[in-house]
């Protein structure tokens, strides 16, 4: 079982950067596909991006392409997402998640598809 702790998350300015982590406290966290998630609120939860259990292959919704980058360190049991020229639509809280075990190169895009969550760090940005 994974338990998963969010940080890194604050008040920005638009232009600017943040990295958020998500550290995961069970043994077996390389066996996991990680994905992040945000929910605005009013909104639903959508599908930021996900990183495969070797770190070999990501994938990024389109809203955010190019501009945030997901990367995992599984020798510290850790997920990065890192977020450039951050817009006041990126305003969210923001969620990391584990899903699997999987397979080596697979990644998920939907919510259902991952059994573990974080409580989420909250991300505003501003104008």
């Amino acid at each position: 079982q994974e338990q998963l702790v969010e940080s890194g998350g604050g008040l920005v300015q638009a232009g600017g950067s943040l990295r958020l982590s998500c550290a995961a406290s069970g043994r077996t966290f390389s066996m996991y596909a990680m994905g992040w998630f945000r929910q605005a609120p009013g909104k639903e939860r959508e599908f930021v991006g996900a990183i495969s259990s070797s770190g070999s292959k990501t994938y990024y919704s389109n809203s955010v392409k190019g501009r945030f980058t997901i990367s995992r360190d599984n020798t510290k049991n850790t997920v990065y997402l890192q977020i450039n020229s951050l817009k006041p639509e990126d305003t969210a809280v923001y969620y990391c998640a584990a899903g699997g075990p999987s397979p080596s190169g697979t990644y998920y895009t939907t919510p259902r598809e991952y059994h573990y969550w974080g409580q989420g760090t909250q991300v505003t940005v501003s104008s």
